[in-house]
């Protein structure tokens, strides 16, 4: 994981149902629209008024907000879909190829951003003084973008989505760059007027590097990353604490969107029927999915004896009890 998308606090989300999570994602997303509408249209007008690039850069950076935001609620009612005939598990990767595209969309604005901070400083003697109205914009921009993500990482972690998540942190991305460029605002109006296109520079730079993280991310969870190293620890404890389960191997994971895919070998008494062996297999899938983000869990019991124990007089020909994979 990247410092950009932490992990959830908790292994564990008893308390959401996937309708629950879409519905916070919903509201949270339209509250980040319409901060993102008000703050982009007086910092692009605002900027050019003032002739301050950087506040030009930030309201850039916040219409891209804008364009993420309708990404996420995009993804967000497509990811709710069903299981159908072409897609057994569900949408959820609709989540993933959100994140994905955030990546790809900074990527490009903070490369933007970059190269016509760049021109500007190949002529420092072009740069304009800005206008101290410019100061005060930021100000509150920066004040609005951190109480954003503050409220949208909050619900974020609540409800346990990636996506939420990746979203809130670039509106801190936004905060961050805010804060830069006043700085870059304060030299210009000290008479260093060239601070302040180093200052729209650097938010190019921080916006391209958030991008790049973001993709980066998305596209291992495309790849089937594995669930992280505590996630995956709690669900071998639960199917551990399965009455009947005497060990687990071979347990192994796959991110789908926020949700889990998961197989595992149960060890069970050899002594028991092929019925009994069924039926604590279905109690261990029960208990994981109930109280973790796994969406399904294919589980292959193993048969497990005391130490010394002798062999089964039924063994094949190899020697080897026969193993049961249980699905459902």
């Amino acid at each position: 994981m990247t410092p950009l998308r932490p992990a959830p606090d908790a292994p564990e989300d008893n308390e959401h149902t996937p309708a629950e999570r879409a519905a916070a994602a919903s509201r949270s997303t339209w509250v980040s629209v319409g901060v993102n509408v008000a703050l982009a249209t007086a910092q692009i007008i605002l900027g050019i008024f003032s002739k301050s690039q950087g506040l030009i850069a930030d309201g850039i950076h916040s219409l891209s907000d804008l364009v993420a935001d309708f990404i996420v609620l995009l993804a967000n009612r497509h990811s709710q879909k069903e299981a159908d005939a072409g897609h057994h598990y569900g949408h959820y990767r609709y989540e993933t190829a959100a994140s994905f595209a955030l990546g790809i969309l900074l990527l490009l604005v903070g490369g933007g951003m970059l190269w016509a901070a760049i021109s500007k400083l190949e002529q420092p003697g072009a740069i304009p003084q800005v206008h101290g109205i410019a100061l005060w914009v930021v100000g509150i921009a920066l004040v609005a973008k951190e109480l954003l993500f503050r409220y949208m990482l909050a619900v974020a972690k609540r409800v346990k989505s990636s996506m939420l998540v990746a979203n809130a942190w670039h509106a801190r991305s936004d905060a961050a760059s805010s804060l830069v460029v006043g700085i870059g605002i304060v030299g210009n109006l000290l008479g260093y007027p060239i601070l302040d296109p180093v200052a729209a520079a650097i938010v190019g730079f921080m916006v391209a590097r958030m991008g790049w993280n973001f993709g980066w991310d998305a596209l291992h969870d495309l790849m089937d990353r594995a669930a992280d190293e505590d996630e995956t620890a709690a669900i071998r404890r639960t199917l551990l604490d399965t009455a009947g389960v005497k060990g687990v191997h071979d347990l192994r994971t796959r991110k789908m969107g926020d949700m889990i895919l998961a197989d595992a070998h149960l060890e069970i008494d050899a002594a028991l029927t092929v019925d009994e062996g069924h039926k604590i297999a279905v109690e261990a899938r029960h208990r994981v999915m109930q109280r973790h983000r796994v969406l399904n869990l294919m589980t292959h019991v193993d048969p497990w004896r005391r130490t010394g124990a002798p062999a089964s007089s039924d063994q094949g020909a190899s020697g080897i009890t026969p193993a049961i994979q249980q699905q459902s």
